[in-house]
């Protein structure tokens, strides 16, 4: 992100593209890309330059896989981060989610305080006490069959899942007195170990939630919840200005107020100056004025900038050229557009994205839906049963006035394979595989 943004580096586009290439080496040709975002567009670009590279490349395998389009994937679906920067900004609040803002995970681990989870199995001396301040590494990933069950569930149902795991296993565990035969005695002791396993990770997930849920449970974190929340549901983010200086003076880490604040300026187009200015004097009197630098790169990604129009909630949109020629993202517009903030979200058995971010619904994923999801979310977002089907071959029919609110270039494009070659596959294999959207 800080490359490409800020350094204007066009490295990661260009490894995207080259971590796309061989999937069309193996399943021929995505027929249909499409996409939202300038740099989406240059992603999309090169893939068809070098597809033609390929393509020159005689009597070489790369030069034979692009002949037709893949009986295997329907598109591939090209999401510029500039499209949506306010998702990032917001707290997840997932269980998944919170481990990362909490406790950070890299490479599918996470690093915690052995006197939060204890030490592995094995390692600690029994009545030794924990010591504060020793790092344990914990995998999260689908090895772990109770994390894969919670990551992606809302944190206010954790809880009562882990209680119903726990339940489950203690039954489990007791059945061993009911065995009457020294086969199903077997059978149990085959299942120790998993069974062992799984208390392990219980114990290991049900510390965790704790220690989470005492976090979540502070003033701190429900008033910045509080303040996010207010900014995307559209109320004048000059209302919440107090609360964030009240932040400021609790010395709460700086990350978090930059967050708010990138956060205003990304949904609304920008601070007022003047507000902008106060809250960059007080940042630096309260953090340090190394954070000039800071405050400049922001600014430079164009995250934390001053409003340039008298309105309030004034977002310059594109309208002259089109969608693909908006500057900026409108969020206000899109709110309605593409029912960007859901009121009632079923946290036990969400149906809606939103439950992500309790009531928030990220734009890039709606986005996507727009184009794999097309009858659902006309008919969330304007109340009809009568839409069109969903159909990806329509790219991004339906939502043409939403897109003109969303910044960067709109593209649909179609890869068509050599004729001959095509005609061929259709006669050999006289049917239609599922198709996969990547």
């Amino acid at each position: 992100m800080t490359d490409l943004n800020q350094r204007k580096d066009p490295t990661s586009i260009f490894l995207a593209a080259k971590a796309l290439m061989p999937m069309q080496h193996k399943h021929g040709l995505f027929p249909r890309i499409i996409g939202k975002g300038d740099n989406a567009r240059r992603l999309m670009e090169l893939l068809l330059r070098m597809r033609s590279e390929a393509a020159a490349e005689e009597n070489t395998a790369a030069s034979r896989f692009g002949l037709m389009p893949s009986a295997t994937i329907e598109s591939l679906i090209i999401i510029d981060r500039e499209v949506d920067m306010a998702t990032p900004l917001l707290t997840q609040l997932t269980y998944d989610g919170l481990i990362d803002e909490i406790f950070g995970i890299k490479n599918n681990q996470a690093e915690i305080d052995t006197s939060i989870i204890g030490q592995a199995s094995g390692q600690q001396p029994k009545g030794t006490p924990q010591q504060q301040g020793l790092k344990r590494k914990i995998q999260l990933d689908a090895s772990d069959k109770l994390y894969d069950q919670l990551r992606d569930a809302n944190f206010a149902i954790v809880a009562p899942l882990l209680n119903k795991i726990a339940r489950r296993l203690a039954g489990e565990y007791e059945s061993r007195h009911t065995a009457k035969s020294t086969s199903e005695l077997r059978d149990f002791v085959n299942k120790l170990p998993g069974y062992q396993a799984e208390q392990q990770s219980l114990k290991t997930h049900t510390n965790l939630t704790e220690k989470v849920l005492e976090h979540t449970q502070s003033d701190t974190f429900n008033r910045i919840l509080e303040i996010q929340q207010n900014i995307v549901s559209g109320i004048d983010p000059t209302t919440q200005h107090d609360k964030i200086e009240e932040l400021i003076s609790r010395d709460i880490p700086l990350v978090t107020i930059l967050r708010l604040l990138c956060l205003e300026s990304t949904i609304a187009g920008g601070l007022r100056p003047k507000d902008l200015d106060s809250f960059k004097r007080q940042i630096l009197h309260a953090y340090g004025y190394q954070h000039v630098l800071t405050l400049h790169n922001l600014e430079e990604m164009g995250l934390l900038v001053a409003r340039t129009a008298a309105n309030p909630f004034y977002i310059p949109v594109g309208v002259r050229g089109g969608a693909s020629e908006s500057k900026i993202t409108n969020y206000n517009a899109l709110r309605k557009n593409l029912r960007l903030i859901v009121d009632e979200v079923n946290e036990q058995d969400p149906n809606d994205i939103a439950y992500v971010y309790s009531g928030y619904a990220p734009l890039s994923v709606r986005l996507v839906q727009a184009v794999i999801q097309k009858q659902n979310l006309l008919n969330l977002t304007r109340g009809t049963t009568d839409a069109p089907a969903s159909n990806t071959s329509t790219g991004w029919q339906g939502f043409e006035d939403a897109l003109r609110n969303v910044k960067g270039e709109t593209f649909n494009k179609v890869q068509k394979g050599e004729e001959a070659a095509v005609k061929a596959r259709h006669m050999l294999t006289g049917s239609v595989k599922e198709k996969t959207v990547v």
